[in-house]
């Protein structure tokens, strides 16, 4: 809702969702890292062309990833923006964020190894034989 208590339009919705996003990429290191990396199992999945479940979880993984960055960066705004002084429950958040991010990046990894790890160990056995 806007600060004169009209609704948004869905056009301005999209229009602020992408104004975050932009700056989410310009100021956050990490994040343009994760759309990196993401570029990994995309990439594989082509190669080994795995199943639709499979790519619905890469998928749902990225997503899932970034999502949790986004949140991330929007909690540290609001804590640096009400608590500018070190306190410890300001530390306690951040830290609590910062972990669901490392979280989702953890199981991310987990749902690419179990796709991947079998494909690429068949590659790499037929090679050696």
């Amino acid at each position: 809702m806007r600060p004169d208590g009209q609704r948004q339009t869905v056009f301005s919705s999209f229009k602020n969702a992408a104004r975050g996003l932009s700056a989410a990429f310009k100021e956050e290191r990490n994040l343009p890292f994760d759309c990196l990396f993401a570029l990994v199992p995309v990439v594989l999945g082509f190669i080994f062309r795995i199943s639709l479940p499979e790519w619905l979880a890469i998928i749902v993984c990225i997503g899932l990833v970034v999502g949790m960055e986004l949140m991330n960066t929007a909690l540290e705004s609001i804590v640096d923006l009400a608590s500018p002084d070190m306190h410890h429950l300001a530390g306690r958040a951040k830290d609590c964020a910062a972990a669901a991010c490392l979280v989702s990046s953890i199981s991310a990894l987990i749902v690419g190894i179990v796709i991947f790890a079998p494909r690429i160990l068949q590659v790499l056995f037929s090679s050696m034989f």
